[in-house]
Parts: structure tokens; C-alpha cells; sequence
């Protein structure tokens, strides 16, 4: 018998962890099991990523763990940080079954739940922080602290621990992104590569950007001061905006100027990242 063979009769023995009662976790699980069969070297990857474990929870803990272990900090003291954060707040493994299922449904290059679960540092990185803003949250700050460092080594992302996320959340690529202290980031929002939520100054207090539901922000975008993003609106690629911006409207430019009742009601689902038609001084722009 192989062992990718002998992987899978384990896996087969273990079956009731995927039925109904996590049915994306069941999905996840048969994905794996369908890449080892169409591939056999995947089977120390699969096993250790998805098929050794009893629970959704504990798989994104190794996942986790392995990528931002360190010699000071290894592997096994982090898998007992998270998986102690999801027994103490449920609603964490909640959130980010939320953010797996936006991933497939708005990003094109995800045609299966296992492609950001193991592979896309967007999702991996929005995970470490929800771990970072619940060590935050119960005054571990050193520990949070950490986990915000080994995130932007690891994962090219900044994100203060701070900061409260929404569930629902998709970070494209991921790459470059800063996120100040005072920043909020509400449900389904869409985030594209090297964005800045960011202050304006050294001034203490309420300093950054608010991000309302169903937000999507272009690439290149910076956001900078207490400025409210209104609900379902859209930034434009490499934008600069320093005012409120209504909700379902765009912001386009630098300084950003306003294209009120944006003909794309849902921008984060659909991330349209186009004003194709839209005269706007005379030009037509792309997000």
C-alpha cells in the first residue's frame, strides 16, 4: 500500500468530524481528498494541512502556526495560542469560514476552498490578525504585537492588532498593506494589494479611516484620516482621499473627487473595478 494510500484509509476512518453539521469544513475535507488522489506527492501537505485534523478550527491552527513560527516562539506554543483564542471566542472560526467562502466567490483564481486555505496569503494573513485583535482585546498586547510583526515578515501586511474586522473580508494579494491603530473595517469588504488606511499627522485619538459594509478598495488606494468610507462604495485605484465618502459612490483620484450613486450596487461582491461609460470631467476612468 502507498502512502498516499494509507493516508487516505485514515482519512476514511475519520469521517464524521465532515458531515453536516460544518458542511465547509466536509467540502474542504473532500477537496483534499481529491487532490491527493489526483496527485500523491500532495500527501504529507494535505494530511498536515487538512486530513489529520478533527475540526475546521484545529487545521487553520496548524496552518497558521507552521507559517509564523520562529525560534523564539515555535510551532507548538502558537497552535495552543489559537486554538485556545477559538475555544474562547467562537465567533473567530465563524468569521473566517466567512472570509474562505468570500474568497471563492469573488476572486476568479479560487475555484476551491483548499486554494486559500493553503496557499493565498490574503486569507492567511486576515486569520493572524483576528488572533492578534483577540490577544489585543485581553490585554496580551506583547504577544499581539508579535503576531502583527511576524504578519507583515510573513504575509507583507501591517495591520495594528487594534483594529476591529468584519467578517466576510477578502484581501486580494495582500501585498503592502498598512492599517492604522484607530482604523474599522466592517462586514464583506473587498481589499486590494499595497492600500494605505492610514492618519495624517502625529495627533493622538481617532486618527484613521472607517470602513462601512461592502466596501471595495482599488490597488494603490490611500485612505488618511478619521474619514468614513460610506456603505457599498468603491475607491479607485490609486486614489488619495482625505474626506467622507458617501455610501454607493466612487472616489476617484488624487485628490479623490466623488461619483455619487455608483451604478454597481454590491462593488465588494462583484469587485467591478471599472467605470466603463461613466463621463466624469470629461474622462473615462478605471478603478
Amino acid at each position: 500500500m502507498t502512502r498516499s494510500n494509507r493516508v487516505l484509509k485514515l482519512v476514511a476512518g475519520a469521517e464524521p468530524e465532515a458531515g453536516p453539521a460544518d458542511p465547509l469544513w466536509g467540502r474542504l475535507r473532500g477537496e483534499a481528498i481529491a487532490a491527493l488522489q489526483a496527485d500523491p506527492a500532495l500527501d504529507a501537505l494535505m494530511f498536515h494541512s487538512i486530513l489529520g485534523h478533527a475540526s475546521f478550527e484545529s487545521a487553520v491552527a496548524d496552518r497558521l502556526s507552521v507559517r509564523l513560527a520562529t525560534d523564539t516562539l515555535p510551532y507548538h506554543l502558537l497552535q495552543d495560542v489559537f486554538l485556545r483564542a477559538f475555544a474562547a471566542e467562537p465567533s473567530i472560526g465563524e468569521a473566517i469560514r466567512a472570509d474562505l467562502q468570500a474568497v471563492v466567490e469573488r476572486d476568479p483564481a479560487a475555484g476551491r476552498l483548499i486554494e486559500p486555505f493553503i496557499f493565498f496569503k490574503g486569507f492567511a494573513a486576515i486569520q493572524t490578525h483576528r488572533i492578534a485583535h483577540w490577544l489585543w482585546s485581553n490585554r496580551r498586547r506583547d504577544l499581539a504585537l508579535f503576531m502583527q510583526s511576524r504578519s507583515s515578515e510573513v504575509y507583507q501586511t501591517d495591520i495594528h492588532p487594534a483594529v476591529p474586522i468584519g467578517r466576510g473580508i477578502f484581501l486580494d494579494h495582500a501585498s503592502g498593506l498598512v492599517i492604522g491603530e484607530t482604523a474599522v473595517i466592517e462586514d464583506d469588504v473587498s481589499i486590494l494589494q499595497n492600500v494605505t488606511l492610514g492618519g495624517t499627522g502625529t495627533g493622538a485619538g481617532d486618527r484613521h479611516p472607517k470602513i462601512r459594509r461592502g466596501v471595495m478598495i482599488g490597488a494603490g488606494a490611500r485612505i488618511l484620516g478619521p474619514v468614513e468610507i460610506g456603505a457599498y462604495s468603491r475607491i479607485a485605484a490609486g486614489s488619495v482621499v482625505t474626506q467622507p465618502v458617501p455610501a454607493h459612490s466612487t472616489a476617484v483620484g488624487i485628490p479623490a473627487r466623488i461619483i455619487p450613486h455608483a451604478v454597481t450596487l454590491r462593488p465588494a461582491q462583484s469587485m467591478d473595478q471599472t467605470l466603463a461609460g461613466t463621463d466624469y470631467d470629461g474622462f473615462t476612468y478605471a478603478i
